[in-house]
């Protein structure tokens, strides 16, 4: 028998007994001729087989619980998937028990316990209508942290009266916590509404220890759980970084302390003229041989002073792109415990920027800059709207016979001095430059910004003119003594953008501009004509002496003009 089976011996032990029980029925009639204690010994070894027989069935039921715990518990330990591990927990509770139904709770983040799974006797989930538990037997469970076992909770005065137990018409009744390292994360509920006495202290033994490896389980599957959730956070946030970081019109650069690249955008490749795989890995003065020996002490120092470099601009040359100019952060690379674990650089290219503005620049010196301000880029259109405004014209006079003697260098030298006077004396007044006309300068005022005072302005801006001739006079060799000669108008002109889409001018056109034009012909050096127009709105402000009407070309009547020596 010693290969046999604790079933097969437990019916072994029990044929025995019943074997000694009929032998002692049969030599009954026959005890007067046997000796007086073969009776004691068989009843005896009856006595004794069938105690042996209640231990071994007692063992074999043990064996059997311990076969089946090992077996759920390989069972739950082979999931992480909550949900599959709850199901499988439940299904075998309400197996090993005999249970109708079974409920598993565990304690929400709000600390209420909340039913996460119920099953019944037939493998299938309960519907939430027929969630009918006693609560009163769960809180107590909750409370004490310890199991509860009713054979009939109708009957039973720990519960008498509860309203649940008699309304549910409840009976037996199996409640144990789940436990992990002494907090109590939920209960398993496990009842049946027909029978009584369904449970033992061996169910509940049984499923304590069964408890105890579900909530381990549990709680191993919720961390699983709760670790997914944070891997796909972290690798949403990696991926946004990712697409920031690759998104960043801004060049930026990773370094460890080695000065080895670590990390870098495309828009750094761009920056570069090099592909990221060429890049990463390498030192930084092989990625940046040509502005190494300006940028490699900057980062050494910001390793030893833990400071931040800003706005380091540098103009040199690299062979992917040519002339090019960078300005340049460098600051510290720390990681959580502020331990610094090499250098970042982050890196703008100001080559198109400082072209730009290098055009800008050269256009303000073109065109006024009240102009520009007024322009849209988004909006242009050709045309114009009409204005009043006052004219100033002025020209060199002496020009001509001055650069027939003059190299051409030196005659644009002294042109441009001469017509810078003219500019800023137009500038000074708030004035608008609308073009040179070789030897002469064009403006108006009171567009494109409106000043009531723009006659005057005018008349300032030509007597300023006169006063820096006179200056330039006192530093140019006497041959370059050149003078101007002015004409000021008032009345209606177009102002606006004339020419096509690819040539804009923004100018102005009427009569008043040609009359303008002609005054200015007729100015004798340095002298400065005013129109009758323009007179009246300044008389009071100005010293005139009125001249000869004038006949202009292209005019049929003449016209009344005053030389105006200064102001009042």
């Amino acid at each position: 028998m010693t290969n046999s089976t604790p079933i097969s011996i437990d019916l072994q032990i029990k044929a025995l007994s019943q074997t000694a029980g009929q032998i002692r029925a049969a030599v009954l009639p026959q005890r007067a001729v046997l000796p007086p204690s073969a009776l004691e010994d068989l009843s005896h070894l009856e006595s004794r087989l069938y105690r042996i027989a209640q231990e071994v069935a007692a063992f074999t039921e043990e064996r059997k619980n311990l076969l089946a715990l090992i077996g759920v518990g390989q069972a739950i330990n082979s999931s992480l998937e909550l949900n599959e591990v709850l199901r499988i927990v439940m299904d075998n509770i309400v197996s090993l028990t005999g249970a109708e139904r079974g409920f598993l709770m565990l304690r929400e983040e709000n600390g209420q316990m909340q039913t996460r799974i119920a099953r019944n006797w037939g493998q299938e989930s309960i519907n939430e209508s027929e969630y009918a538990v006693s609560r009163t037997v769960i809180q107590r469970v909750i409370d004490a942290g310890e199991a509860i076992l009713t054979t009939n909770a109708q009957e039973d005065p720990r519960f008498g009266g509860q309203e649940s137990i008699i309304a549910f018409n409840l009976r037996s009744i199996l409640c144990v916590p789940l436990k992990v390292k002494n907090d109590i994360i939920g209960v398993i509920y496990a009842d049946n509404r027909i029978r009584s006495g369904i449970f033992s202290e061996s169910e509940m033994t049984l499923l304590g220890a069964f408890a105890n490896q579900a909530a381990i389980a549990i709680e191993n599957a919720r961390l699983f759980a709760s670790l997914r959730r944070t891997l796909s956070e972290v690798t949403e946030l990696k991926n946004m970084m990712d697409n920031i970081f690759a998104s960043i019109t801004s060049g930026v650069i990773t370094a460890d302390v080695g000065h080895q690249v670590t990390l870098c955008n495309r828009a750094a490749e761009f920056i570069l003229g090099q592909k990221i795989p060429e890049i990463i890995g390498k030192k930084l003065d092989e990625i940046l041989p040509s502005i190494a020996g300006d940028i490699m002490p900057r980062v050494d120092a910001v390793h030893v002073t833990d400071t931040i470099i800003t706005d380091l601009e540098i103009s040199h040359t690299i062979p992917q792109r040519g002339a090019v100019d960078w300005r340049l952060n460098v600051s510290p690379l720390k990681d959580a415990n502020q331990s610094t674990q090499g250098i970042a650089i982050v890196l703008d290219d100001l080559t198109e920027r400082k072209r730009l503005e290098a055009q800008r620049k050269l256009f303000e010196r073109m065109v006024s800059p009240a102009v520009i301000q007024q322009l849209d880029p988004n909006s242009l259109a050709l045309g114009g709207k009409k204005a009043d405004i006052t004219v100033l014209f002025a020209d060199i006079r002496g020009f001509t016979s001055y650069s027939e003697t003059q190299s051409p260098e030196q005659l644009v030298s002294v042109l441009n001095r001469y017509l810078a006077a003219g500019a800023e004396s137009v500038l000074d007044e708030e004035g608008t430059i609308d073009k040179f006309l070789g030897d002469a300068v064009m403006a108006w005022f009171n567009a494109p910004i409106l000043q009531p005072d723009h006659t005057l302005r005018a008349v300032k801006a030509a007597l300023s003119l006169r006063e820096r001739i006179t200056q330039l006079h006192a530093i140019l060799p006497p041959e370059a003594h050149l003078a101007f000669g002015v004409g000021i108008h008032y009345g209606e002109a177009v102002l606006g953008l004339i020419g096509t889409e690819k040539r804009l001018e923004y100018t102005a056109i009427g009569d008043s501009v040609n009359t303008t034009k002609r005054l200015q012909e007729n100015a004798a050096r340095n002298q400065i004509v005013i129109s009758a127009a323009a007179y009246e709105r300044v008389k009071n402000q100005v010293r005139v002496t009125p001249m000869e009407p004038m006949t202009l070309k292209g005019k049929r009547e003449t016209i009344p003009v005053y030389e105006v020596h200064g102001l009042l």
